[in-house]
């Protein structure tokens, strides 16, 4: 499997890419951005002016786009992949989007002979140029196994969650924990700036202690506590507030489904849609803290 097509390189799947293109694949990326594909060739990645055209005579394709609607669209519709490309191509879907549109999708993949994953990720912008996100695969783990030498040199952590669309459901799971305990760890900075300590040494005490989370020992939303991420960039590049808000929906979405209780996902979903409303959509989810320093002030 040498030949493999891309699509969709914004902030994650450009990094993504570039890992396999590093790896010595014969890469072809698309995206309906003219920008994202202005940044992925000044990488020097290869793009095409579509996606047939990225994914014609490849082994695989990967797509990472932001939404289901966008998903269910490039696979799906008429004339869509599932129309033109051939049945022995590989299909791997590393979108995060809603788990009954992965396990739609996955279904009309395999009833059309094809063998398909959803394998959403973890781990942010970081964790995508470093080749260490973590994947969150749903589907035949046969499948998983000849996906397997793609996915190891784009991530370090690979879990087959189980059947079509358990990527899916892990990973709604997954973000909604991180929403829940960056908004948080804003709010413990908060207090303790508002109350004269250093975010810095305080951010140092609760890393030792029971508070402490991924959001204050790797993404640090104060700014000037940790170099190289977002907080410090004034909140640019990394995990947009607007697909953190989507994704909170995804997960209040499969809770109703199941009639489970979410309250905590629930508050962080209307914060995130508040913050979003303010003009603050494109900015790093760890923003947040923004909008409880303009409402304690």
């Amino acid at each position: 499997m040498k030949k493999i097509a891309f699509l969709g390189v914004g902030n994650m799947g450009n990094p993504m890419a570039q890992n396999l293109h590093k790896a010595g694949f014969d890469l072809t990326v698309f995206d309906v951005s003219t920008k994202a594909l202005e940044v992925a060739t000044a990488a020097g990645l290869k793009a095409a002016k579509s996606a047939s055209e990225a994914t014609n005579g490849v082994d695989a394709i990967v797509s990472m786009l932001p939404a289901s609607r966008f998903v269910e669209d490039l696979y799906l519709s008429e004339g869509g992949l599932l129309d033109v490309t051939p049945k022995n191509t590989l299909l791997i879907d590393c979108s995060t989007i809603a788990p009954k549109s992965a396990q739609n999708v996955i279904e009309k993949a395999l009833a059309k002979g094809f063998e398909m994953i959803d394998a959403p990720v973890s781990g942010g912008t970081a964790g995508a140029a470093a080749g260490t996100l973590t994947f969150m695969v749903g589907g035949e783990e046969s499948t998983l196994e000849k996906a397997r030498p793609l996915l190891e040199k784009m991530g370090k952590n690979i879990f087959h969650a189980g059947k079509a669309g358990a990527g899916q459901v892990a990973k709604v799971c997954n973000n909604m924990l991180l929403a829940i305990h960056m908004i948080g760890s804003c709010e413990a900075l908060e207090l303790g700036s508002q109350n004269g300590m250093d975010p810095k040494v305080l951010s140092e005490i609760l890393m030792q202690s029971s508070g402490r989370n991924w959001s204050l020992e790797v993404y640090n939303p104060w700014p000037g506590v940790q170099e190289n991420v977002p907080s410090s960039k004034e909140y640019q590049g990394g995990f947009a507030v607007d697909l953190m808000a989507k994704d909170l929906g995804l997960a209040m979405e499969a809770g109703l489904e199941k009639n489970v209780s979410t309250p905590l996902g629930a508050t962080a979903r209307n914060l995130y849609r508040i913050h979003s409303q303010n003009g603050n959509g494109r900015l790093d989810f760890s923003s947040v803290l923004k909008m409880l320093q303009e409402s304690s002030r």
